[in-house]
């Protein structure tokens, strides 16, 4: 089909620094793109000044601006800028969209995270995703347990579609060196990636290298309580929160380091990662990974070959998992490599874009 297809990507955020899922769709997909963000019922449209002036007038200087105007506004930017096909980022986005979608006849296509498809609270708040699930042409999931999840919730099977994010080729170019007992951990400071039981661990591995460093980057609500931690326990020489870190610096830190940690959880309201992509981008980098038995993470992950994998809140066994790859670097070498390849195989940038792609023409010629 020659073509070009009018793709509109919606998001609740805009370049939020966890998300760079959505640049690469941005950067990678074939088609005009159209960035639609501000909430499950977006406001703004990247590159273009605020689309809800246009229908909003003295509703919007008045801030009376309600669930009418937004989707009415909405509808007439599809329209206006003859889109295609609509790419919603997590389920909410979509359920929100669904109905814009069915007016205009416009294939809608949702992108599950994690949380979307976990959180009891979201998921009810949404009558399980009935309206969705009928009119979405497609379901993507990036997890068996959510891929499960969702068809318990009576998502057809014939609708999800399975496609785990490909991290980005910068991370296959990075040479690990081994050089420093160290270890990195990045991402978000929330209750499902436990980053205090990270800590925990780091620190019965202190005890057999007291030498050690762990550099943990990200930021979150529960940042200070982690701070917190680190101070109590008295381990500010040994464990460094770093906060957000860009692309480059991330690179530097694998390129140091002996092991990547990560111990995601399944949290007290349901949520669970998807395949969490720091896992991914560390792997491609052939940095071995520590962490847990959950979700997507045990889809790309065979413990004792492509990394160390616990239960969830086994702090002893994760820092039993650590001092085998610092007492044994030959071992932590073994594994990595054994990550690289395994994740060029199957995990690769290219693979997830072409097969998105794929489900985006699909939906398009459906109609």
């Amino acid at each position: 089909m020659s073509k070009i297809l009018n793709i509109a990507i919606v998001s609740p955020n805009k370049n939020s620094y966890s998300e760079t899922f959505i640049q690469a769709q941005k950067e990678r997909l074939k088609g005009n793109m159209f960035y639609y963000f501000n909430g499950f019922m977006p406001t703004k449209l990247e590159g273009h000044d605020d689309f809800i002036i246009k229908h909003g007038g003295l509703k919007k200087k008045l801030g009376l601006i309600g669930s009418d105007i937004l989707a009415q506004s909405l509808e007439n930017s599809f329209k206006q800028e003859k889109i295609d096909i609509v790419l919603a980022q997590y389920g909410p986005t979509g359920e929100t969209v669904a109905s814009i979608c069915k007016k205009l006849n416009i294939p809608l296509v949702v992108h599950f995270h994690g949380y979307d498809a976990s959180v009891d609270e979201v998921i009810n708040r949404y009558d399980n995703y009935k309206y969705l699930f009928e009119v979405a042409h497609s379901v993507i999931v990036v997890s068996n347990v959510m891929y499960d999840n969702l068809l318990k919730l009576g998502c057809p099977e014939e609708k999800l579609c399975y496609n785990v994010y490909g991290a980005n080729p910068d991370f296959q170019k990075v040479v690990t060196k081994f050089i420093k007992k160290q270890a990195v951990a990045i991402g978000r400071f929330t209750d499902k990636k436990a980053p205090y039981y990270t800590i925990l661990a780091f620190k019965e591995l202190l005890k057999h290298h007291p030498d050690a460093k762990l550099l943990f980057a990200g930021k979150g609500e529960l940042l200070e309580v982690c701070e917190n931690l680190v101070r109590h326990e008295g381990l500010q020489d040994s464990i460094k929160l770093i906060g957000v870190i860009n692309h480059e610096e991330l690179i530097k830190l694998f390129s140091e380091s002996l092991c990547f940690l990560q111990h995601s959880i399944t949290a007290n309201n349901g949520d669970q990662e998807g395949t969490p992509l720091a896992i991914l981008e560390a792997c491609l980098a052939g940095l071995p990974v520590v962490s847990t038995y959950h979700a997507g993470i045990q889809d790309v992950i065979s413990h004792n070959e492509t990394g160390l994998l616990v239960k969830e809140h086994d702090v002893a066994d994760m820092a039993k998992q650590m001092i085998r790859l610092f007492d044994d670097i030959d071992f932590a070498k073994s594994v990595g490599e054994k990550a690289k390849a395994h994740h060029i195989s199957n995990f690769s940038m290219k693979r997830y874009i072409d097969k998105l792609d794929t489900i985006l023409l699909n939906a398009f010629e459906s109609v």
